[in-house]
């Protein structure tokens, strides 16, 4: 199991590689909260990732050097392996899925890495790596699974205790399992009166479940907006690390996600993909108890792929009732739509999209529907406008 000697080893190890992250304070996103942000999608590489990879490979013998590395990964691994691999002056191969971003895979490039692509998920991803490593004789570095990559993103924890002394609890993204390890046996080593969460996505709750039920399970599907944490299985030293130190384990929808990130670009200018959003969607939609508690959330990541970063926004929207779309029946004469358009404006709503049809078979002859698509203030002004228009005698559908 990891000693606390290897986390300060792997401290010094970074010193001079790594960025130390600062700790934002954010008082706007839970009213009540004492709410602060571990910047770690600022991080070289936009992620953590590189500070378990680096200090894995600064400590390979000079034959295991020369062989090179493999590595697999859902992208933000695979970064921290390339950039840890060209400054060790290692040759590393870096499996990913054939799914994952191309923003994640050009970057993996650009690092100096080979990149191979594998059709299916993570876990198709790393049964492609092993094989490679027994064919070539690399060696492997494992995203969460192995005791000096956890010890690397135990160096969060360090950082942490350094930052924020007197804090009460961390809100930590869960995927494999290796940055709640080593953040969690670090703070609790250091003060065991430290409350430290984790939050998986819904879609993929494989660590939940596996300490829900006291073994490890793997899911037969993972399916989540955060790609970073959508793995299957969770490793075997990491379970043993969450159930012996983590306090307690919830999830969170990718619409709740959506409106993190949103939340996170509005308020305080912070970019963050879906796995780096999970702590603050946590904190947010109330899965964790955070009111009058000092409460650190972990931003993991901040590598979005910007060709979902509209549709994450619009979820965004409609999760924090910033956007809306009413369908509304109308008898067709004229003034209706002036009426409704009247309404809407009176109460401050913006309208951006209007379609007009007539009504189908079955409907009063002669009715037809107005569908809008309204920008709003908050689930209160939507309220509000549905409310006018009822009761000026509109039916909405």
């Amino acid at each position: 199991m990891l000693q606390i000697n290897e986390v300060y080893n792997a401290s010094n190890a970074l010193k001079g590689v790594i960025r130390e992250t600062d700790v934002i304070y954010a008082p706007k996103l839970v009213p009540g909260a004492n709410l602060y942000l571990k910047t770690e999608n600022l991080q070289i590489t936009g992620s953590f990732k590189v500070r378990g990879a680096y200090y894995k490979m600064s400590k390979l013998s000079a034959e295991e050097k020369a062989k090179g590395v493999v590595a697999c990964s859902a992208g933000n691994h695979a970064q921290g392996v390339a950039l840890a691999a060209q400054k060790n002056g290692i040759d590393a191969v870096i499996c990913l899925p054939d799914g994952a971003p191309i923003s994640k895979v050009e970057a993996t490039k650009s690092y100096g890495a080979k990149v191979c692509l594998v059709e299916g998920v993570y876990d198709d991803a790393y049964q492609k790596a092993l094989s490679l490593q027994e064919e070539m004789g690399y060696t492997f570095i494992h995203p969460f699974d192995d005791p000096d990559v956890i010890a690397g993103q135990g160096t969060i924890g360090l950082e942490l205790a350094r930052q924020l002394p007197d804090m009460d609890a961390v809100i930590v993204p869960i995927g494999g399992g290796g940055l709640i390890a080593g953040v969690a046996y670090t703070l609790k080593t250091i003060n065991p009166k430290i409350k430290v969460y984790g939050v998986q996505a819904a879609g993929a709750p494989s660590m939940k479940n596996s300490v829900h039920d006291g073994h490890i399970e793997e899911l037969s599907s993972v399916s989540t907006v955060a790609d970073g944490i959508a793995v299957k299985k969770p490793g075997n030293l990491t379970y043993k690390l969450c159930q012996k130190y983590v306090d307690d384990i919830v999830t969170v929808t990718d619409d709740e996600i959506s409106a993190a990130i949103l939340a996170l670009m509005e308020q305080h200018k912070l970019v963050t993909e879906g796995a780096g959003a999970v702590a603050v969607a946590a904190a947010m939609f109330g899965k964790v108890p955070v009111e009058g508690k000092k409460t650190v959330c972990l931003l993991s990541g901040g590598n979005i792929d910007v060709t979902i970063l509209s549709r994450v926004i619009k979820r965004g929207l409609i999760m924090s009732g910033r956007n809306c779309q009413l369908m509304i029946e109308l008898m067709d004469k004229p003034g209706q739509l002036k009426n409704v358009s009247r309404i809407i404006a009176d109460l401050g709503g913006n309208v951006t999209s209007v379609h007009h049809e007539r009504a189908n078979e079955g409907s009063d002859v002669n009715g037809c529907y107005l569908r809008i698509v309204l920008e709003t203030r908050n689930f209160a002004h939507i309220e509000e406008i549905k409310r006018a228009l009822t009761d000026f005698g509109f039916k909405l559908i």
